[in-house]
């Protein structure tokens, strides 16, 4: 009876591959985060590597108050967006990734559709990091009971197909005035890309959504700049946020280009000039005859506050120019205006170029695409002889001769090199 005794070995085993238990029992708490998310009692050595390892698919009521670590929200950034410009959010990695997320959240809400928890819970997982929203895009309910209909009218009908009543949007005001910190608001009540599926309805910001989004708007104290910007805001919508914006505490930016804004929506802005904090108004794209400027004139002779405006794209003609002229005349506060594309011609000119040799705070003027005319370039340089605060003068295609808009363009630019080497002498101190 011989017994033989083999000793079999795995001549590639080694020890030095085995992983140390504290490599195993962070492997274990990587995989079991969600159910049991241990990381303050880990030592900072064995918290980065947790961290280092954890999915970016968490869910957020896990992750939001639990991690603050950079690093994390940064890989959460890249992997969800291919442009990721930190600087535009205050440096904040997190406050980058809520805001974008909530953001997202919104554009792809659709009224009796999405469950309105979806922003609802995520309000305290993200009030204390959104200090800007830029929604540009809502949803209109989708209407299964009227596609037939829908399909049946013509492009002319289909304006007028619906009772403006069925196509509400997302009602903002339980969100943003649950927003602590929100400083800017930006919206635009349309689709984008809807290609071959588009109906004017698509685009309808309703009485009912103005109503929602004035009232919430009142609420947001903290709320320092406001645009709501290619919405068919008209008249009386205008009318309506103003009066929820009249003796706002904060806001100093307001932008309603690109909208149905006319006369009375105009006189109404007027109002808020002088009953607000504001510095930037625009009103760029809309319908803004003399009246309303004349009634932006007005506010402006009394403002000291407001330091740029844009009437861009309107049709003041020479009487609603003459009026900001002379507004111009008694104002110290605005350095900026743009009145391009307004059919302004030489009485416009000849007002200004009274303002250019009084006024000492305009810095920035855009007289572009008028018809000032010979006469009218000539006033403008004689006004500008003795100007030195005026740096930036836009006169393409105001129908000047050459060497008239030469001669102001050699003037404009002394003062801004004489301000810049100002600058230089006299840096302004570190805040």
């Amino acid at each position: 009876s011989y017994y033989t005794r083999r000793v079999i070995e795995d001549p590639e085993w080694s020890l030095a591959t085995v992983p140390h238990l504290t490599e195993l029992c962070l492997q274990h708490i990587v995989h079991n985060f969600e159910k049991n998310p241990i990381l303050d009692c880990l030592l900072p050595q064995h918290q980065r590597k947790v961290l280092d390892r954890l999915s970016t698919g968490l869910p957020l009521a896990v992750t939001a108050n639990l991690i603050s670590d950079e690093d994390y929200w940064k890989r959460c950034c890249t992997e969800h967006w291919q442009l990721c410009e930190i600087s535009n959010y205050g440096d904040s990695w997190k406050q980058m990734f809520f805001q974008h997320h909530l953001e997202n959240v919104l554009k792809c809400f659709i009224p009796n559709i999405t469950d309105p928890n979806q922003v609802l819970e995520l309000i305290p997982l993200c009030k204390d990091y959104v200090r800007k929203l830029e929604v540009d895009q809502f949803l209109p309910p989708v209407l299964l009971d009227q596609k037939k209909e829908r399909n049946d009218l013509s492009d002319t009908g289909s304006d007028f197909g619906f009772s403006e009543v069925s196509m509400h949007h997302y009602d903002l005001g339980v969100l943003i005035t649950a927003l602590p910190h929100l400083e800017e608001l930006h919206l635009t009540y349309g689709v984008k890309d809807c290609g071959m599926n588009f109906e004017w309805n698509l685009f309808n910001f309703t009485h009912q959504d103005c109503c929602n989004l004035a009232a919430a708007v009142k609420m947001c104290h903290n709320l320092k700049v406001f645009k709501l910007t290619r919405s068919k805001v008209d008249d009386d919508k205008t009318k309506l946020l103003v009066r929820n914006l009249l003796d706002h505490p904060c806001l100093v930016e307001l932008n309603l280009s690109h909208n149905l804004i006319r006369d009375k929506g105009a006189q109404a802005v007027g109002k808020l000039i002088n009953h607000s904090r504001l510095e930037i108004l625009d009103l760029c794209n809309n319908q803004i005859h003399h009246l309303g400027a004349q009634a932006l004139a007005q506010a402006l002779a009394e403002n000291s506050t407001l330091t740029s405006l844009n009437l861009r794209l309107n049709c003041l003609e020479d009487k609603g120019g003459e009026a900001i002229g002379h507004a111009l005349l008694t104002n110290t506060t605005l350095k900026s205006i743009h009145l391009g594309s307004n059919n302004l011609s030489e009485p416009t000119a000849t007002i200004f170029s009274q303002v250019l040799a009084q006024n000492t705070t305009l810095m920035s003027i855009n007289f572009s695409c008028n018809h000032l005319g010979l006469d009218g370039g000539k006033q403008l340089l004689k006004g500008l002889v003795d100007n030195k605060a005026l740096t930036e003068f836009d006169l393409r295609l105001a129908e000047l001769d050459q060497e008239t808009e030469y001669l102001i363009h050699q003037i404009v630019w002394a003062n801004r090199e004489a301000a810049r080497l100002g600058s230089l002498q006299h840096p302004p101190p570190n805040p």
